[in-house]
């Protein structure tokens, strides 16, 4: 599979490494000007870029029919809009806020356990993230996520960053160095608690399922996720 890398840091390049392991090419590498790349050479896109070029990069590759998969964060208040366009063009899209198997998996225990806890109000949710200091965006995606989750299963109304309304749920973003990600969610009440937790200990979780889903994505058409590649 030849591989178009959009966004070149250090998760471009963990996935450049862990998918020449895994017998791929890399044939191209777009920083910031994705108008001048020859996209063509490539079979799928891979996007890790920043939130202000994540839009056009990804709308690029649907011109192109391009089959591309993204984990940009920070730009999704146009997602509906690149789905739009997604359809139009009769492309090939894949986002997530994360691409770890082991989150995945997370997901589907906090959506399981948001319906549980709903039963019992005298427990109250809260979420907390922690990323390294060069995230740009907070909270990450992978807890507006999380969130999102349990206010789909709950009586929850939202969630807000810091200082929750009354039925919102809080969420705590702390940037400290060299913290690949963290995930926490606690359920307190003035007798226990309960805290589901995921723990990344590198890159390279997020990377591998980024290249598997693009290998999944790679002859087919229309938008999916990750529950898709993964059959949950």
């Amino acid at each position: 599979m030849k591989i178009a890398l959009l966004g070149y840091g250090k998760m471009g390049k963990t996935i450049e490494r862990l998918a020449v392991e895994r017998g791929h090419e890399i044939v191209l590498k777009v920083d910031n000007d994705i108008d001048n790349a020859d996209l063509q050479k490539a079979d799928v896109a891979i996007d890790f870029s920043v939130p202000n070029a994540a839009f056009k990069n990804i709308t690029t590759c649907f011109e192109k029919q391009i089959p591309v998969v993204s984990g940009t964060t920070g730009w999704l208040k146009k997602y509906e809009e690149a789905v739009e366009l997604c359809k139009k063009q009769d492309a090939a899209f894949i986002y997530a806020s994360n691409f770890s198997l082991g989150v995945n998996l997370f997901f589907e225990l906090n959506r399981n356990l948001a319906k549980l806890m709903n039963r019992f109000k005298e427990y109250n949710v809260a979420i907390e993230e922690i990323h390294h200091t060069q995230k740009l965006d907070a909270p990450s995606g992978t807890a507006i996520s999380l969130a999102e989750q349990i206010v789909e299963n709950s009586d929850k109304t939202g969630w807000r960053l810091d200082e929750a309304k009354e039925n919102e749920i809080p969420v705590t973003a702390k940037r400290i160095e060299n913290v690949p990600g963290t995930h926490s969610i606690l359920y307190n009440s003035e007798v226990d608690s309960i805290k589901i937790e995921h723990v990344a200990h590198s890159r390279d979780g997020f990377a591998l399922g980024a290249v598997i889903a693009a290998e999944w994505l790679q002859h087919r058409k229309g938008i999916y996720s990750m529950k898709d590649v993964l059959g949950l």
